[in-house]
This record gives structure tokens, C-alpha cells and sequence, in this order.
């Protein structure tokens, strides 16, 4: 196996992850700062945070179709570009309404990246270690969180109330990501399943496989039994067949945003704020959470291909129920002595880290036929992010109205139902490859 060859093309790849991360929290600094500069009510401003998440909607919903047409590749140069236009525009923005255009079409590209960027490294990644290497696009989100909370962080002591250039700085990782991602080759699956090119994903397999041509043979074969097997049946994402994929990717779509996640990620000042924490400090707990993510990522893609992908759902739900908990005790009693919320957060994160937050990708990756597997990538995709955008829209309108301790609470319960979800319906998909989980 060329093992540095495929690492090189993943982290390549994953770098879209980065600008994922990068542009899904850069925004947490300028939340304030947007809403006083425009006089912008709650309901303006949930729209203001969330309308890049409604991007990521339709980014998710229709990125398996250029991936299908176009290919895996030249459908991340496109989001690529579409980070750099967005970064560059949010940055400039005159008012308000070019302000939302500019972050929707960043939206766009985080969508879409959601969708052909773990695809891509789950069809030329080994068996033994695709879990890592997908994961290293979450690794890459996560690592783009933090680095957006620090520079926040820096810009915000070097200029305060230069939102801007928080924004802007995203346009340097996006011409790199732009200019890196033409060195990676085509997926071979997608090759086969949608080109009919054998000869050229054959090559590629060959690299892949380096000093293993029989290997790369039988992966090609395999391949193509698995299209002819598809064709003959002739039934689309929705017909019935594929019934249970669709039910574990949108339920596991589902529960990762009723955690809670990114509402928190994208208001984290506001949350710390409310517990009487001021402006600079509130910025600086944040990257504490940029980095005990980061850090619980790096565990998690450690043991991901080795104890599988319910086991770190199952210790993670359980952490996140009593975290959750413990936040919403604090706001009910109006505990907020020392940095007690900001500590839960922290461990929460962590507990979010290690487990769903490495495995969704991975898992909705894996579960899906080769001929479908754009679809169904596309269809969790769209779940995770309509979910995301929904509750960030409506979440400093909630908090406002019912308080901090029904809304966590809310998201505890929820965990609740996910716990059950893992002990009783998720499959474990560690260690077989792509033909051998759609032949179940």
C-alpha cells in the first residue's frame, strides 16, 4: 500500500475541512460587533450567523450532483473558489444584504465540501485505515475552529471591533486549497461507476497499491461487480432498497446537531457573556474550546479504526448527557460562580470530539452502495446542515425567551434518545471495505 501517497491526497483533500471550520466559526467575533454596527434585532441577528448554514443546505442538498458529473475533484476546485469569494466579500461588505450574500456562498462551498470531500477519501482509502484518513477531514474542521477562534482572538487585542479582517483572513487558506487540490487524481470509483474509465482508475489503484498489482486488480474487479450489481437492480436513492442507509445517515445527521454542537460553537462569547464573563475573557474561553476540540480529535482519529464507531458513540453520548445536564443545572440555578459553565463546556467538547464528531462523516461515508453514494452523502449532508442552520436561526431568540436552562436541557434529552439510537440500531462498519458494507 502506498500509504504517503494517500495520506498526501487526503490531507490535500481535507483541507477543504479547514475552510469548513474556518468559516463556520470565524463568525463567532464578529457576532457582536455585526449586531451593534447594523442595529440588528435577535431574529436579524440569527439570520445573520445562520445564513451560511442555509448555504451549506443547498450546498449539501445539490453537491452530489457536480460530484457525480464533474467528479470529486473539480467539484472541491469549485468550492474552493467559492471560500476565496466568499472570504474576500463578507470582508467588504457595504451593508447588511451584501453581507448575507457573500456568507451564503460560502455556505455553499462548506455544504458541498460536506459532501465530496470524505467521499473522495473514503473510495481511495484502505480498509484498515479509512476511518482515520476520513476523519482527518474533521480533524481539519476542528483545526479550522481553532485557528479562526485564536485569530479572533489576536485580531480582536490588535484591533478591536475589526471584524473584517477576522473575515478576510480566511482568503489565504482558500487560494491554497485552491491552487493544492489539482494535484490529487480523480476518484477511481467514480472512474468506474460513472466514466466507465477501468484504465484510468486501474493506474490510479495501481498507485494506490504501489508494488501490489494483483491487489489493484481485484480492487478494480470488485468494483466493477459492485456497478453491474447496481445497474441491474436499476433503483435510485429512494427506492426502498437502500431504506436503512438512508434511516442511519439522517438519524445520525439528526442527533449530531440536537447535541447542541454548533449553536454553541457559533455563540460561545454570547453563552460565556451570559454567565457574567466580559468581552476579552469570553474570546479567550473560546479558543480553550478550539483547542480541547482539537485535541479530542487527534484522540478520536487514534481510535477510530481500532475500537469502531459505536464504541466512541457510546462513550461520547454518555458524556454529553451528563455535560448538557450540568449546564442547564447551572442556569437554573444562576450557579455561575467562578468558570463552572465554561469548565462543562470544555468537557463536553471533548466528549463531542471523541466521538460524534469523528464519526459522522466517516459513518455516513461508508454506508452507502458505490452507485449511490453521492446521494446518500448529499442526503446526510443536507440533514446535518438544514438541522444546524434551523437551530443556529432560532437559538439567541430561544435562550432569550425560555433561558439557558431549558434549552440545554433540551439538548441533554436528546442525547438521551441517541444513546438508545447507538445501543440498538447502529451497525459497526470498522474494517470492511466499501463493497463488502454494501454487500452487508
Amino acid at each position: 500500500m502506498n500509504t504517503k501517497k494517500v495520506i498526501i491526497w487526503s490531507i490535500t483533500v481535507a483541507l477543504g475541512g479547514f475552510l469548513f471550520g474556518f468559516d463556520t466559526a470565524v463568525i463567532s467575533g464578529a457576532d457582536l460587533s455585526i449586531q451593534k454596527l447594523w442595529a440588528l434585532n435577535d431574529l436579524q441577528q440569527g439570520l445573520t450567523i445562520s445564513i451560511a448554514l442555509f448555504g451549506t443546505v443547498f450546498g449539501a442538498l445539490f453537491g452530489g450532483i457536480p460530484s457525480n458529473s464533474i467528479g470529486r475533484k473539480k467539484t472541491l476546485v469549485w468550492i474552493a473558489a467559492l471560500y476565496l469569494i466568499s472570504a474576500v466579500g463578507s470582508s467588504l461588505a457595504f451593508d447588511w444584504y451584501s453581507f448575507l450574500f457573500f456568507r451564503f456562498i460560502g455556505g455553499l462551498g462548506v455544504g458541498a465540501s460536506s459532501v465530496a470531500a470524505p467521499m473522495y477519501i473514503s473510495e481511495i482509502s484502505p480498509a484498515k485505515s479509512r476511518g482515520k484518513l476520513v476523519a482527518l477531514f474533521q480533524f481539519n474542521i476542528v483545526f479550522g475552529i481553532l485557528v479562526a477562534f485564536l485569530s479572533n482572538y489576536l485580531m480582536d487585542l490588535v484591533l478591536p471591533g475589526g471584524w473584517r479582517w477576522m473575515l478576510g483572513m480566511e482568503a489565504l487558506p482558500a487560494i491554497a486549497f485552491l491552487l493544492l487540490v489539482n494535484s490529487v487524481p480523480y476518484s477511481p470509483r467514480w472512474l468506474v461507476v460513472k466514466k466507465n474509465n477501468t484504465d484510468e482508475a486501474l493506474k490510479i489503484l495501481k498507485v494506490i497499491n504501489k508494488g501490489d498489482d494483483e491487489r489493484a486488480q481485484a480492487e478494480l474487479d470488485a468494483i466493477i461487480k459492485s456497478k453491474h450489481g447496481e445497474q441491474k437492480s436499476n433503483d435510485s436513492l429512494f427506492s426502498g432498497k437502500y431504506s436503512r442507509p438512508i434511516m442511519l445517515a439522517v438519524v445520525l445527521a439528526i442527533f449530531n446537531q440536537v447535541s447542541g454542537i454548533n449553536a454553541i460553537i457559533y455563540y460561545t462569547p454570547r453563552i460565556f457573556e451570559m454567565t457574567g464573563l466580559g468581552t476579552s475573557t469570553a474570546l479567550l474561553s473560546t479558543t480553550g474550546i478550539g483547542l480541547i476540540n482539537f485535541i479530542f480529535t487527534l484522540l478520536a482519529m487514534a481510535f477510530i479504526d481500532r475500537f469502531g464507531r459505536r464504541t466512541l458513540m457510546l462513550i461520547g453520548s454518555v458524556g454529553l448527557i451528563a455535560t448538557l445536564g450540568l449546564v442547564s443545572s447551572a442556569f437554573y440555578s444562576n450557579n455561575f460562580g467562578g468558570y463552572n459553565v465554561p469548565v462543562y463546556l470544555f468537557i463536553y467538547i471533548a466528549f463531542f470530539a471523541f466521538s460524534q464528531g469523528a464519526v459522522i462523516w466517516v459513518f455516513i461515508a461508508e454506508i452507502f452502495p458505490n452507485q449511490v453514494r453521492a446521494g446518500g452523502q448529499s442526503l446526510g449532508s443536507f440533514t446535518h446542515w438544514i438541522m444546524n442552520a434551523c437551530l443556529t436561526f432560532i437559538f439567541p431568540y430561544i435562550t432569550e425567551k425560555i433561558g439557558g436552562g431549558h434549552t440545554f436541557m433540551f439538548f441533554s434529552v436528546m442525547m438521551v434518545f441517541q444513546l438508545v439510537f447507538v445501543i440498538f440500531i447502529m451497525p459497526e462498519t470498522r474494517g470492511k471495505s466499501l463493497e463488502e458494507l454494501e454487500n452487508g
